[in-house]
């Protein structure tokens, strides 16, 4: 990506939709990371660029890898997340996620 402005943004989206998706508030983020609230306001706007180390902190807060913020991309270790939730689950609630799974699957076809 050659525009290092539209970057920041779309990181900003990104960490916007998962903390949205988990419920949480900006401050609420910000505390679970260790950051401060304007930071993660910031990084939200995609305003300027975050430092690595409070992107790394961010990304654990959420529960993602710091390549899918940076990227989109989604790699092993988001798998290997999600995984582990599920071996938390019963053969029951297992086999429902499946259906949703296959459904959603059939609604992008």
């Amino acid at each position: 990506m050659n525009n290092p402005e539209k970057f920041h943004i779309e990181m900003g989206r990104r960490i916007m939709q998962r903390r949205k998706q988990m419920n949480l508030s900006q401050e609420e983020l910000s505390e679970i990371a260790d950051v401060s609230p304007q930071l993660m306001s910031t990084a939200e706007r995609g305003a300027k660029a975050i430092r690595p180390e409070n992107l790394l902190k961010i990304s654990k807060a959420l529960g993602v890898s710091a390549d899918y913020l940076l990227s989109g991309e989604i790699i092993d270790r988001d798998f290997d997340n999600i995984s582990a939730k599920l071996k938390n689950l019963s053969p029951e609630q297992i086999r429902r996620i499946e259906r949703i799974i296959d459904e959603c699957i059939g609604l992008c076809d």
